[in-house]
């Protein structure tokens, strides 16, 4: 049986939370800080590594991407694996994988043993978002999932435009290594805050992590246009913001001129606009409800790639032919992702962990995938112009078409 769309995420009554929603929404930012920043920390340094290791931009671009692929990967694993025995056992194992290839990085001798471990610190950090979004649908089933949504998208989003800053003053006083020993330190907070401070909020269960009841789940998920179109809005809206950290170093700091230090505070310009753009959803989310606010943060991402559209022609490679658009890029996927990250998970209680997963997979493989593209390009100005208005229009024609979906239901035994 099937709902019209309209009311798409109804509340309902629940019993006394596990964990209050400050604690949630502290321990999910936490956890789904880890993969962004990983994957941005050390953005400032990719000209040093070319020098460093004494081989190719594009080799060291490589880096980023296999991050991606390791990160995207895992994420179909770890999403139901944490269905089945638990969440807090997922999230220790998946980070002490992490924290081991941080310090395989800081002895690497070569850019073949880098690229091997970034494989596999994107397969430790893959658990946070997945698992992140999955511990709010499990303690939370009403409006307070959109307001911690709301929240725990403002750091998957910032964190890879406030990251690059961090990375540059790193840089100006320590070693790039330095920046996976970060790294490393963050991996073990987590594993500590993991082991003493949250609570598991899914009964064990492993019939749940059977190849069958595995398949079963996905096949689902993969079948339910509902789902798939929700989960590629935020693919492709997010996912840019992910595609970024691959061109930009190259635009601002070797094309336009920036030091390290100065590409890292040109993130802030992004970050801020995201921040701004979350606190006003924080604001008004009360009166107009998550789902009105979506055409309003589509519109303005339409807008901001048609304007870098318009003046990286007109006005040539400068920085703010290039940061405005991002800025208002930012500030509309702040009005996106509540709705759409909550109602993709919604309808699937049961397998929260493998909805959360897949909707993650794909916004890392759509991110991807808009790295290897830009990779294809010499010239990673046009690399940026191709590639952000892309997948922004391509948000916008997944939601015209997800409006029209009815909600599903049904639930996964």
């Amino acid at each position: 049986m099937q709902t019209p769309a309209s009311g798409r995420t109804q509340s309902r009554p629940a019993a006394p939370p596990l964990m209050s929603e400050l604690k949630v929404t502290l321990i999910g930012a936490l956890l789904i800080a880890i993969g962004p920043i990983s994957m941005a920390l050390y953005t400032p340094a990719l000209p040093e590594l070319v020098r460093y290791f004494h081989t190719t931009d594009a080799l060291v671009k490589m880096t980023v991407t296999l991050y991606f692929a390791g990160f995207a990967a895992a994420q179909l694993v770890c999403g139901p694996l944490s269905d089945g025995v638990g969440r807090r056992p997922v999230i220790v194992g998946f980070m002490l994988v992490y924290v081991l290839a941080c310090i395989l990085i800081l002895f690497s001798p070569t850019i073949e043993t880098m690229l091997a471990a970034r494989v596999l610190q994107g397969v430790g950090a893959a658990m946070g978002i997945a698992i992140s979004r999955a511990i709010v649908r499990d303690v939370f089933a009403d409006a307070r999932s959109f307001r911690i949504m709301n929240l725990m998208g403002l750091f998957i989003a910032i964190a890879p435009a406030i990251a690059p800053a961090i990375g540059g003053l790193t840089l100006e006083v320590a070693h790039w290594r330095a920046l996976f020993a970060m790294m490393a330190l963050a991996g073990l907070g987590a594993i500590f805050v993991a082991v003493f401070s949250l609570k598991e909020t899914v009964q064990r269960d492993l019939s749940r992590i059977r190849p069958g009841a595995l398949w079963a789940s996905y096949k689902q998920l993969l079948q339910t246009p509902y789902f798939m179109l929700a989960s590629l809005v935020i693919a492709n809206a997010i996912g840019a913001v992910f595609a970024l950290a691959t061109m930009l170093p190259f635009v601002l700091m070797d094309q336009v001129g920036l030091s390290p230090t100065g590409f890292g505070f040109s993130q802030i310009l992004q970050a801020g606009m995201y921040v701004a753009g979350a606190m006003a959803v924080q604001t008004i989310l009360p009166r107009y409800g998550a789902d009105r606010l979506v055409p309003v943060g589509l519109a303005l991402v339409l807008v901001a790639c048609l304007g870098l559209m318009i003046l990286l022609p007109v006005w040539g490679t400068n920085f703010f032919s290039i940061m405005v658009p991002i800025a208002v890029y930012s500030f509309g996927i702040a009005f996106i992702m509540p709705a759409m990250l909550t109602n993709s998970l919604m309808p699937f209680p049961r397998i929260a962990g493998a909805a959360s997963a897949l909707t993650a997979f794909l916004q890392m493989a759509v991110g991807l995938l808009g790295s290897a593209v830009a990779s294809l390009f010499q010239d990673p100005s046009l690399a940026l112009l191709v590639v952000l208005p892309t997948m922004g229009f391509a948000a916008a024609v997944c939601w015209h078409f997800w409006r029209k979906q009815p909600v599903p239901t049904f639930h996964a035994a």
